[in-house]
């Protein structure tokens, strides 16, 4: 019944069809970059544009993506990005799910100094600890590594916050039965605790991978060969040498976006859900 009134309330407002239109429009203006991206990739070299509309009228090729693929490390510079950011997320999901499970439902010295300090962590800024994370990565021969890309990007406070107040949920008495039953604190963890956070675990997974897709500043300090270079720091070294140019830039933008439009297409519902549960936005 209450689905049905919302339904009949919806078709009452009398501003609804105001509300589609500017929606519509908004909706316009944030594709349109992506429709001209994929259009200008689509047209030949050299080709004069007399106006915007020759952007989006015949000839159209696929001969740039053929060059692009050939001739271009788009690939590589994919799967660095691929690989990068699945295994960030991974351990991410890992290290923060313990350490919220420890601080939650363990009972040892300091914990509530230690929860504390992760909240304190969220207050310092990315690019204020870039220098001693740089020097610690050094020390350790980490530099232009691909360890050297994953591990700093692990921690996660915020994800240790999101996941310690999920674990907070969890009746103690449920708990305490399973203690006396003779479950282990890693049988707690992986049987009771861990499927309840499902909705945090995606939330945060999301975002974990996105924060690494869209990585600029550390790769570019971390890596020095080429093999390495994900696709933040490939676009730009492949676009500087195409500077009168709009063709290929393009045409790799657009092999660069595509993977990540199909993931938004296909986890769309996640992804809406993890920026309404983590009260994050942009």
């Amino acid at each position: 019944m209450s689905k049905n009134n919302a339904l009949l309330e919806r078709s009452r407002d009398p501003f609804r069809p105001v509300k589609i239109i500017i929606a519509s429009l908004v909706a316009l203006v944030f594709v349109f970059p992506i429709i001209w991206m994929i259009f200008v990739s689509l047209k030949p070299q050299n080709m004069a544009v007399a106006n915007v509309l020759d952007w989006f009228v015949p000839p159209f090729t696929i001969d740039n993506y053929i060059e692009v693929l050939v001739e271009s490390d788009v690939l590589l510079w994919l799967w660095n990005s691929v690989l990068i950011g699945v295994i960030t997320t991974i351990l991410t999901l890992i290290i923060t799910s313990l350490a919220a499970f420890a601080i939650s439902k363990m009972q040892f010295r300091y914990k509530s100094a230690i929860f504390i300090f992760f909240l304190a962590g969220m207050m310092v800024p990315g690019e204020a600890t870039i220098i001693p994370l740089f020097e610690i990565v050094k020390n350790m021969n980490m530099l232009d590594t691909y360890a050297g890309l994953i591990l700093p990007m692990v921690a996660s406070p915020i994800g240790v916050i999101i996941l310690k107040s999920f674990f907070d949920g969890v009746p103690q008495e449920v708990i305490e039965s399973a203690k006396i039953d003779g479950c282990s604190h890693w049988r707690l963890y992986w049987s009771i605790v861990l499927p309840l956070a499902k909705p945090a675990l995606a939330a945060i997974a999301i975002f974990t991978f996105i924060g690494s897709w869209n990585n600029f500043l550390w790769p570019f300090l971390a890596i020095v060969s080429e093999d390495l270079y994900t696709l933040p720091i490939g676009i730009p070294t492949f676009n500087s040498t195409y500077t009168t140019s709009y063709m290929l830039p393009m045409t790799v933008n657009a092999i660069a976006s595509i993977p990540v439009i199909i993931a938004f297409l296909v986890f769309e519902k996640q992804i809406v859900k993890g920026v309404s549960f983590t009260g994050l936005k942009g």
